[in-house]
């Protein structure tokens, strides 16, 4: 029987060949643009939005296959996000997985198209990949999920929020209200996107599937904060210690680092209680969780 190691491997590399099928040849003109997308997007990252995509989909049925589809789609927004997030317009940043962020690696420029052609290719990849097999309106359906969970009610709203609480004091239920949009909506897309590939699911696993997609999407930002505090560079491929130099709301600032750790905890306990419905078929969503909170990247 595989381990979750394993499962978690297989997961990356499915995505990972995936994503190499669907992005635009290096060589295709405009061959620089093309070459950036793929640099951002392939060889990084823990793939943590694919994997809860695959493993969603496997709780309710969905075939490999078709989960392809909003794993590439998921991770095509993300990579996105991370580009435009990057930027010195946004939080500066000079590192991301280990290597020089788009902007460094490229120009600002070509970072900024960058994200816009991801964002492009994420909508035409759910909307039109053949090897989602959803009838037309469950495709709507995902496809309008996604842009939700981009948009301005979900990550990007969060980022617009999180640059203007720099350096004021939030409440705690301000700081959750940012985190659910900016990094928890895009996490819990990628967790109902997967349920959502087989069209036959039960309410109850839907509503299992929203429970824990909410809870663990909250849960890696509060380890994200903690990562600021003790992380370092060689570990987590970025620079440590940004957040607090700029003054950002965060978990441990307002609720101490003790706190914020038994705030993660309490995000992963009501994360596995949401999948009792699930029953056995949500193990590997259940070791997920436990992955996420454990992370030291």
């Amino acid at each position: 029987m595989p381990t979750f190691t394993d499962r978690l491997r297989r997961y990356q590399a499915r995505v990972e060949r995936a994503l190499d099928a669907r992005l635009p040849r290096a060589e295709d003109a405009p061959a620089r643009l093309h070459e950036a997308m793929r640099y951002v997007t392939l060889d990084g990252g823990k793939r943590v939005r694919a994997s809860l995509v695959y493993a969603a989909g496997a709780a309710v049925g969905a075939p490999d296959g078709a989960l392809d589809v909003p794993a590439c789609a998921v991770e095509m927004i993300h990579a996105y996000s991370l580009v435009h997030d990057d930027l010195p317009s946004m939080d500066d940043d000079d590192l991301r997985r280990g290597k020089p962020t788009c902007h460094k690696a490229y120009d600002e420029a070509t970072a900024l198209l960058v994200g816009d052609a991801l964002q492009s290719l994420a909508f035409e990849t759910l909307a039109n990949d053949p090897a989602l097999t959803v009838g037309a309106g469950q495709r709507l359906h995902m496809t309008t999920l996604l842009a939700q969970a981009a948009g301005s009610h979900g990550m990007a709203g969060g980022q617009a929020i999180d640059l203007a609480a720099g350096g004021k004091a939030l409440q705690l239920t301000q700081l959750e209200d940012m985190h659910r949009r900016k990094t928890g909506a895009l996490i819990r897309a990628a967790v109902m996107l997967g349920a959502y590939t087989r069209a036959d699911v039960a309410t109850e696993k839907v509503q299992a599937l929203e429970g824990y997609s909410r809870a663990i999407g909250l849960a890696f930002q509060v380890v994200d904060d903690i990562l600021d505090v003790e992380g370092n560079a060689e570990t987590l491929g970025k620079n440590p210690g940004v957040d607090r130099a700029r003054g950002k709301p965060t978990y441990p600032l307002l609720l101490g680092l003790a706190d914020a750790k038994a705030r993660a905890k309490t995000l992963h306990a009501q994360a596995l209680e949401s999948l009792a419905p699930l029953e056995d078929n949500g193990g590997i969503l259940a070791e997920l969780a436990g992955f996420i909170i454990e992370r030291r990247q």
